[in-house]
């Protein structure tokens, strides 16, 4: 085992003292072609490319010396600590830091980034980045080849965005263009990059990243937004008589149980098909997750938008007719079916989503909506869900509602 491991951050600034002395004293280095060619690198050390982290840590825990792992940008931070610092490798790791990519690209934009989000982007992960992209108005996103700016464009079409894209941060090459969305594609990026995507609007109509938050990679609190989950159809209609009867259809009880089996989370990519007054929608977006609320009625729509606004939440709104509207949307994770019948629940199944849940007012439309489920291969689940609406003044019974909940799990 290596007598002493230190893994020293590079930001492209000279080198401090004690990352000096770290170096100076190596009897391995570890590191990509250009940390390797410093001149700091002693010229007996044995010498390691890195590309595979493990690999790399693998060779540390069988050397007998003084090794140190060169590294872009803070280590600690989505770095080579984490992997140096397995168990299995049984490495005690001294760690002497550097400005981070992101905090580096941050002070590029001259942006400050306590409320953004930060995703890592590459082949497994980019459709979840671009989904975090689609529901935050301010998110870093460490790219990867394949998986960089115009990939990340691409499949943001028809979201409006802001990249701030920085190349080769720290070195001679170091450069910095901003340009909206949907120019990004028209370019090739050099790598490494870092992408900061910024968009969207806070609530009352003010850019979120002008008000102050307290909790790190969140939005500032929204004022306006009510606490709780599940609330009266009243909130997201603001109250609107106008709203009509058909914002009625789906009790809050009924919300909560379709949410509860849903599970949005960021990252992921809901449907919300016949949004209404577009309170599922609202409440997922709320959970972090990414929301395309399809509805054909306009005034509906326009009721959506104005709820995200008010909750302070990104959320895009598709007028439209299902199953048609369906066909051009990126693939979802997660479809909430509020309204189209069996037809367009399978519709939606034919997208392979994780999870699909509606409801039903018959048992016999319950049957069929659970019949083709099954048949696209989901696990069905359904239960019969009964609401009583007391009036507490007088404990006598307000309203009533009685709905099949169904959902399918893919298997």
């Amino acid at each position: 085992m290596a007598d002493r491991v230190t893994v020293i951050g590079w930001d492209g600034s000279p080198l401090t003292e004690a990352a000096r002395s770290a170096l100076g004293a190596a009897t391995l280095v570890a590191g990509a072609a250009h940390h390797l060619a410093l001149p700091e690198v002693p010229p007996a050390a044995e010498r390691i490319r890195l590309g595979s982290v493990a690999l790399a840590a693998r060779r540390i825990a069988g050397h007998r010396g003084t090794a140190v792992v060169l590294a872009d940008g803070d280590p600690g931070f989505f770095g080579v600590v984490r992997t140096l610092r397995a168990p299995e490798y049984g490495l005690e790791v001294e760690v002497v830091p550097a400005v981070s990519a992101v905090a580096a690209a941050f002070a590029r934009a001259g942006m400050p980034w306590d409320d953004a989000r930060i995703v890592v982007a590459h082949g497994r992960t980019l459709r979840r980045a671009v989904n975090v992209c689609r529901a935050h108005p301010k998110v870093a996103v460490l790219t990867s080849p394949g998986a960089g700016p115009a990939e990340l464009a691409l499949l943001l079409e028809g979201v409006h965005r802001t990249f701030v894209i920085c190349e080769a941060l720290g070195t001679e090459r170091e450069q910095v263009t901003v340009l909206t969305s949907d120019k990004v594609a028209d370019h090739v990026w050099r790598d490494p990059n870092v992408v900061i995507v910024v968009g969207g609007r806070g609530s009352g109509g003010e850019p979120a990243a002008d008000r102050g938050g307290w909790l790190a990679g969140h939005e500032p609190d929204f004022p306006s937004a009510v606490r709780g989950w599940a609330l009266p159809a009243a909130e997201y209609t603001g109250r609107d008589p106008s709203a009509g009867a058909g914002e009625g259809r789906d009790s809050a009880q009924l919300r909560a149980a379709q949410l509860a089996r849903l599970g949005p989370r960021p990252g992921d990519l809901l449907w919300d098909v016949g949004a209404g007054s577009g309170a599922v929608a609202v409440e997922a977006a709320r959970f972090g997750a990414a929301v395309l609320a399809v509805e054909r009625d306009a005034s509906a729509c326009a009721r959506t938008t104005a709820a995200a606004r008010r909750f302070g939440v990104q959320l895009q709104v598709v007028h439209g007719t299902a199953p048609r509207a369906l066909e051009a949307l990126p693939e979802p994770d997660v479809v909430r079916v509020g309204g189209g019948g069996a037809r367009t629940v399978a519709a939606c199944a034919d997208r392979r989503p994780e999870r699909i849940v509606t409801h039903a007012a018959t048992r016999d439309e319950a049957e069929a909506v659970g019949r083709v489920l099954s048949e696209a291969g989901y696990a069905v689940e359904c239960a019969l869900l009964q609401a009583v609406e007391l009036d507490t003044r007088v404990w006598a019974e307000r309203q009533r509602s009685v709905v099949f909940l169904l959902s399918g799990s893919r298997m």
